[in-house]
């Protein structure tokens, strides 16, 4: 059993983008290099750096978790971020 993460990376632009995967080096480097595996979000907003994750224990707790941190405001993000 994979133990999955969700992320924050700070884009270019300063908009924080919320993602989850179970491998996060090589998640924030399709981000940045890969045209056919990063977000259509972030490959126009490179490049990107890691600022927030946490572990859950299942994919299904990941996508929820990502659900909450994708409702926040942009302010309440920054917030988690320098926690």
């Amino acid at each position: 059993m994979s133990c999955w993460y969700v992320y924050l990376v700070r884009c270019a632009d300063d908009s924080l983008y919320t993602g989850i995967t179970i491998d996060i080096d090589r998640r924030i480097a399709e981000h940045n290099h890969n045209n056919r595996l990063a977000a259509s979000y972030t490959c126009a907003r490179r490049p990107v750096s890691l600022v927030y994750q946490e572990t859950c224990l299942s994919r299904s707790a990941a996508v929820k978790r990502e659900y909450v941190i994708k409702q926040m405001s942009k302010q309440e993000k920054e917030i988690l971020v320098k926690q």
